[in-house]
């Protein structure tokens, strides 16, 4: 954890969503120890929050992987979409690092770096929640607006959680 307060990671949210026109809401809500337990805060079914994964290349880049939460990666289709035999998940330090977020608030909207973001096909369409940049916080968004607005790769990069 870090000690910047939850207004700067929700500033930076709120800046790069305006800066490509996208229309965002974020709720504040009490505090979860998962997902599971965020969606029910929310309202939710599991598949309605989408996890943002940053995942890392082996030539030390990123990228991220927009996953239902109701489902998990599945790697050897991630890899065949992005073309590399590679792919891992970075520990927390990393991933803060790679985008400015600590893990469970992490974002491509308002990433320290813009990395190449993968949407799995089941969110198109959807009006999905998300992590917000901060700890206490949801994010929703028109996936669909997402995806155009990050130039978003639409593909099946996902399976069943086990």
């Amino acid at each position: 954890m870090t000690d910047a307060p939850p207004a700067e990671g929700l500033e930076r949210v709120r800046a790069a969503a305006s800066a490509r026109g996208l229309d965002v809401e974020i709720r504040e809500r009490p505090a979860a120890r998962s997902l599971v337990e965020a969606a029910a805060l929310l309202g939710l079914p599991t598949a309605g929050i989408v996890k943002t994964l940053v995942v890392k290349r082996s030539d030390d880049t990123y990228l991220f992987a927009l996953v239902p939460g109701d489902r998990a990666i599945s790697w050897p289709k991630l890899r065949a979409v992005v073309g590399v035999n590679k792919l891992q998940l970075p520990d927390p330090e990393r991933a803060l690092a790679a985008t400015g977020y600590e893990r469970g608030t992490i974002v491509p909207i308002g990433s320290s770096t813009d990395w190449p973001v993968f949407a799995d096909e089941r969110i198109v369409g959807e009006r999905i929640a998300m992590g917000a940049g901060a700890h206490g916080y949801s994010l929703f968004v028109d996936a669909d607006a997402l995806i155009a607005a990050y130039g978003a790769t639409v593909a099946d990069i996902s399976q069943a959680a086990d």
